[in-house]
């Protein structure tokens, strides 16, 4: 007890003077019980002086009391009284429930829910309320039905193009992975179906996009560059990672036999943290898009949604994990782009560790998770690049810009090549990103077509059949995704 008294007030713990003014103590129990738990301990000032607790058997009743009277559904903590340097203490200990939401009476149950946030509490709105609920209830946001739709709403062309060679796509595969449910003897399309591959998502859910900003300095105060994606999530991930990659610095390391390109932005570790950020955002929420920011010295990924009830912090760290979306979790596993259930914010701090580069910090914040990665090397921007439309470059340039004749030589096949291919990587990795099986398609139709067009290039040129044979973008290849992502970003909309 003595070590937690010196403990920072957050998510599962809060210190109290007195059991006075019993409303903002109320709504932290309620908030512990709605959230991950927690201790609020009476006895202890502002100041971490023990200062202990006068009539503690008169004070424990009382508590009890107010909140049997105060708090609905009916709330039974764990209360003890413990001795600190000879001074008595009230310990609450509130476990998360399964009776929540929880409440304060005199406030109803539209305005007397609180959730944890740090180290406050924060009334809850309708949708989290009903995220709450549906907690309780083991139903998850993208489990539920959309009857309003069929088969028809949802863009089976992207279905079958991204699991093309894995599974034959028809009814039961969809069924299979709630892309379509069961309503009223109906199959009709899930909610995460729709966010994943809706004709029409956006009509539906009008938040559901990813909004990227590449900023000038380290706020957002002027912005350099930006981009609105709303490709289907599977497909979102890799014009994510071109956005980030367009304002990267590539360099080359010669040290070794073999050249290797170095990113000025650790590349693998922020795709792990893309797509966390994707499966996991609160898509319930209105008025909140995915968001990634580039600064100067870092890069903040924001979702959605705060962490699930139960959940905080210091867990995801050490990998509990808990799915917000089963069905979006579902597509992206089966797609390989997530590759152990929980492995992702643990694999993120272990890369970070491996290659020493700057911990990144993940907060929750009013609605949403904001994980940061700090740059390791500072890439300023200046005003005058961006009134020239400069962006940085390097030995090897990492998007320079290009005349449009290059663009012809792309094939569908090899754009999609382009696209999944990140730093070095061999045949076997490759196919995997494109969910290909048949050596021979692949061979003929991305990898010697690539190689011919010069968009990647072997990193054993000398040895073509080398075991360690690896494959890279070519500045060539980096010109025509930039030249293939502005050619769709600059055409106009149909009247």
């Amino acid at each position: 007890m003595e070590g937690l008294i010196h403990e920072a007030e957050g998510k599962t713990l809060e210190f109290k003077r007195d059991l006075s003014s019993p409303r903002p103590w109320l709504k932290t129990l309620v908030a512990f019980a709605n959230s991950a738990g927690g201790r609020l301990i009476f006895g202890v000032g502002n100041d971490r002086q023990v200062l202990g607790i006068e009539s503690p058997l008169d004070e424990e009743e009382r508590l009890t009391n107010l909140i049997a009277d105060s708090i609905a559904p009916r709330l039974v903590p764990n209360i003890e009284m413990t001795t600190v340097d000879g001074k008595t203490l009230l310990v609450v200990e509130v476990f998360l429930s399964g009776m929540r939401p929880h409440f304060i009476k005199s406030e109803g149950r539209e305005n007397g829910v609180y959730i944890r946030l740090g180290s406050t509490n924060r009334q809850a709105d309708a949708h989290l309320i009903a995220e709450l609920q549906r907690g309780v209830a083991g139903v998850s946001f993208d489990t539920l039905p959309m009857p309003e739709l069929t088969l028809d709403n949802l863009d089976v062309k992207a279905i079958t193009k991204d699991f093309e060679n894995r599974r034959t796509v028809d009814e039961p595969m969809l069924q299979n992975l709630r892309i379509l449910v069961k309503d009223q003897n109906r199959l009709v399309p899930s909610h995460g179906g729709v966010l994943l591959y809706g004709l029409d998502r956006r009509f539906h859910f009008d938040d559901a996009w990813i909004q990227c900003g590449r900023f000038i300095g380290n706020d957002k105060a002027d912005i350099f560059d930006h981009i609105d994606i709303e490709a289907p999530l599977p497909q979102a991930v890799s014009e994510i990672m071109l956005f980030l990659r367009k304002h990267a610095m590539r360099g080359a390391d010669f040290s070794g036999v073999q050249r290797k390109d170095l990113w000025s932005i650790p590349i693998k570790i922020l795709r792990e943290v893309v797509i966390n950020a994707l499966v996991h955002a609160d898509y319930s929420q209105r008025g909140t898009p995915v968001r990634i920011a580039f600064f100067d010295n870092r890069i903040e990924v924001e979702s959605p949604g705060l962490l699930l009830p139960g959940m905080t912090v210091e867990d995801m760290k050490l990998g509990v994990s808990q799915i917000r979306n089963p069905v979006i979790a579902r597509v992206f596993k089966e797609l390989d782009l997530i590759e152990q259930w929980g492995s992702g914010i643990p694999g993120i701090f272990r890369q970070v560790r491996e290659e020493n580069l700057p911990q990144p910090t993940i907060e929750e914040l009013a609605a949403r998770v904001r994980v940061t990665m700090p740059l390791s090397k500072i890439l300023p921007l200046t005003r005058e690049q961006s009134r020239k439309g400069e962006r940085h470059q390097t030995e090897t340039p990492a998007t320079p810009e290009v005349t449009p004749e290059v663009t012809p030589e792309v094939t569908p096949e090899i754009e999609r090549m382009l696209l999944v291919l990140v730093g070095d990587m061999n045949r076997s990795e490759i196919m995997k990103a494109l969910g290909l099986k048949d050596e021979k398609h692949f061979r003929e139709h991305y990898q010697q077509a690539a190689i011919a067009s010069g968009v990647i290039e072997m990193t054993i040129p000398d040895k073509p059949r080398s075991r360690l044979q690896k494959y890279r973008i070519t500045k060539k290849g980096m010109e025509i995704i930039v030249a293939k992502r502005n050619t769709k970003l600059e055409k106009p909309a149909d009247d």
